[in-house]
């Protein structure tokens, strides 16, 4: 049964590997910026026990799913009903690559321009991955797959990512 979290800094890859991942029969997804946040409320954090209810849901409602995000106190509480763990950790360059490449996204930016307005204050927010210590940070990831008992891997660039999605999809699909 394909039960896997998905996480790393911005621009990673997350979502899609994930959305390769979900593209499989019955294989659902959750993607936690959509039950991280207060709804219609920008910036504004929902509350850990809201948040832990709606993965609730989603885990009773899916017996196949992948889950992805940068938050380890989401990634954490999931963490339990997973069997599998990827880490995407392609290094801090590749994650800005990837952002300064990613095509538009109409479920968090209103339009293009918008969201190359963010443009910079992402690139800085990827670069501090490395030094800071919170939920969002290398250091808390790391603790985060170093203390997962199911199978996990760390994942150094987009071609081992891609290599283990195909894998993937040719054992689940």
């Amino acid at each position: 049964m394909l039960r896997i979290l998905v996480f790393g800094n911005s621009g990673s890859g997350k979502s899609t590997f994930a959305k390769n991942l979900a593209c499989l029969p019955e294989v659902a997804h959750l993607d936690l910026d959509s039950i991280a946040w207060k709804p219609n409320q920008p910036g504004v954090r929902e509350t850990l026990h809201l948040s832990f209810e709606a993965i609730d849901t989603f885990i009773s409602e899916h017996s196949k799913w992948v889950i992805e995000g940068c938050y380890s106190s989401l990634l954490e509480y999931a963490a339990d009903s997973a069997n599998s763990m990827v880490f995407l950790n392609p290094g801090v360059k590749a994650c800005q690559s990837n952002c300064r490449n990613r095509p538009w996204e109409p479920h968090k930016y209103s339009s293009p321009a918008a969201q190359d307005k963010n443009l910079t204050m992402l690139l800085d927010w990827v670069a501090s991955y490395e030094s800071k210590d919170d939920e969002f940070s290398l250091q808390q990831h790391q603790m985060l797959f170093d203390s997962f008992d199911g199978k996990k891997y760390e994942l150094k660039s987009n071609s081992e990512s891609k290599e283990l999605l195909q894998s993937l999809k040719s054992t689940y699909g």
